[in-house]
């Protein structure tokens, strides 16, 4: 069974174990995640691949993390995750990709990326959750963060946090990769 596979089918079993956890119905989920009760029927029965915004949204609407959205099973108090099993959620043709390291419950979901965007790239992401705050730091290049339609520049070695239920993107608008550790705190539903 390929890693592609294993992951659809963790996906599957997750998304309708959390989704009875919080005793919600398909069109519960649907509505809350914004995505279609048919997209959600699919991934539950492990027939496709969503996208990362997909993910994202139900692992928001659900209160939980991506990290556990694609685990079977919560691990022990310490779990070391070897950097060959990090999940790479996207990459371009370029060189551009995000590795998802970890992610815990802590209360809420809590997320650390490994982010490397090439020149002229960018990826934009959806609002989380009201609450939700993300940091970042760059360790190579510059990360043009873009919050809310207002860009700011993050040169390597430094850090930013910022709200982000608002809009955001993170672009590089340099001539060398950029290269960021991002967090991602999502409070709990409640």
């Amino acid at each position: 069974m390929s890693d592609l596979d294993l992951l659809t089918q963790s996906l599957a079993r997750n998304v309708k174990r959390w989704r009875a956890e919080r005793g919600f119905t398909l069109d519960t989920l649907a509505a809350r995640a914004g995505v279609s009760r048919g997209m959600l029927i699919q991934i539950e029965q492990a027939r496709t691949n969503p996208s990362l915004g997909t993910v994202v949204k139900i692992g928001d609407a659900l209160g939980i993390s991506i990290t556990t959205l694609l685990d079977y099973e919560q691990g022990p108090k310490v779990r070391v995750v070897p950097a060959d099993q990090a999940v790479r959620m996207w990459h371009t043709e370029a060189g551009s990709y995000n590795r998802l390291l970890a992610g815990t419950e802590a209360p809420g979901p809590l997320e650390l990326w490994d982010w490397r965007l090439m020149p002229g790239e960018s990826s934009s992401s959806d609002p989380h959750p009201a609450g939700t705050v993300e940091l970042v730091h760059v360790t190579a290049g510059e990360l043009t963060l873009t919050v809310d339609g207002v860009g700011h520049a993050v040169p390597a070695g430094a850090s930013a946090s910022f709200d982000a239920w608002l809009p955001h993107a993170y672009g590089n608008q340099g001539a060398v990769p950029m290269e960021m550790v991002l967090a991602v705190s999502v409070p709990p539903v409640h």
